[in-house]
């Protein structure tokens, strides 16, 4: 199992490597709308951890959620940031961004076992959420198609990078690991929750 999620982080990261490098100066749009769109989630620690926290979460509950909550993200994900690029009014963005930190992390922290559908619809939920940011914050000079392209990937290769973690919870002091790593999450969303509100 660990080879195996290891092997695939690695496919996904080779899989980005031609599109980063022709992301350089001279493509115009193309370069500016990729390389913006991969720098995007990876650049906020509230979407850093609620996307590692999908990941580790979709190990902890195992098969098939450990590729159904990952690949429901970034799928549904595309359908929030389409909303923010057309201005669609979202209200609650931000709280939402840090609820799902809060919460994921609580599933974590507490190894809750949602039947599995329940799960979906909550990584959904967030999702649309994450999205809704990264398109409404889409850069006027990108192209909104490589943009997309770039937070998708970015976000694919956070939720491996939680895959590989959770896979810990195989063991016993993984699993001690991962519901202290959990509760650190959860943490983090009761910050940004905190200045969600405040702001």
């Amino acid at each position: 199992m660990p080879y195996q999620t290891l092997r695939t982080l690695l496919l996904l990261l080779l899989m980005g490597l031609p599109a980063a490098a022709m992301a350089h100066v001279g493509l115009g749009d193309l370069s500016g709308g990729f390389r913006t769109g991969f720098l995007h989630p990876v650049s906020g620690l509230d979407h850093v951890i609620a996307m590692v926290a999908v990941g580790i979460w979709g190990a902890q509950l195992g098969r098939p959620a450990i590729w159904m909550l990952p690949v429901t993200f970034p799928l549904v994900m595309t359908v929030g940031g389409v909303m923010g690029v057309l201005g669609l009014s979202l209200p609650g963005v931000e709280v939402g961004i840090a609820l799902s930190a809060l919460v994921l992390g609580a599933m974590i922290a507490f190894a809750l076992r949602p039947p599995l559908w329940l799960a979906g619809v909550i990584v959904a939920l967030f999702a649309i959420c994450h999205g809704y940011a990264h398109g409404a914050e889409l850069p006027e000079s990108a192209n909104p198609l490589t943009f997309a392209v770039g937070f998708v990937l970015a976000t694919g290769l956070l939720h491996a990078c939680g895959i590989a973690l959770g896979v810990l919870y195989q063991w016993r002091a993984g699993r001690y690991a991962l519901r202290f790593g959990g509760t650190a999450i959860a943490l983090g969303g009761v910050y940004f929750l905190n200045l969600a509100i405040a702001g």
